[in-house]
């Protein structure tokens, strides 16, 4: 009878230890800095990775969303290539449906196409973003309202 529950002791111990170590495994990137910038709700930190250049143009980033964050409506001039490496969160371009996204999808914004994007509610969002900036800058708008946050169907 001993050796029948260590043996199932064991087993049920083989087949949680993935899990917990996967709930506990560190990010490829550190969080990085809190932003403090006004350009969204929330608690976002940012670390960039690599700042584009004349040999290297992307500006290649790394963002962790706290629950409910959210960046304002923005553009980027040249397009951006979201990684999405943690939790749910949203995206939306003007004028069309919220969409969830998940780890592991990829976003495309087309250049000049002006969107947001968003942690849910009750979820952190991580991503790596890649973003060219021969083009020009991100170009901020207006926050993300209630109305357009809770639009998701």
């Amino acid at each position: 009878m001993k050796m029948k529950l260590l043996t199932s002791a064991f087993a049920l111990s083989i087949a949680i230890l993935p899990q917990a170590q996967a709930q506990t495994a560190d990010p490829i990137f550190p969080k990085g800095e809190l932003s403090t910038v006004k350009n969204h709700t929330g608690d976002i930190w940012l670390n960039e990775l690599s700042v584009g250049d004349s040999t290297f143009d992307p500006t290649i980033a790394a963002a962790t969303y706290g629950p409910g964050a959210k960046l304002d409506w923005h553009i980027h001039p040249g397009g951006q290539v979201l990684l999405i490496t943690e939790g749910t969160g949203y995206y939306q371009e003007r004028g069309k449906p919220v969409q969830i996204v998940h780890k592991g999808d990829v976003i495309k914004s087309l250049p000049g196409v002006e969107h947001w994007h968003a942690a849910a509610p009750k979820s952190t969002f991580a991503y790596i973003a890649v973003s060219p900036t021969a083009k020009g800058k991100t170009i901020w708008r207006e926050p993300v309202s209630d109305k357009d946050y809770n639009s998701v169907q």
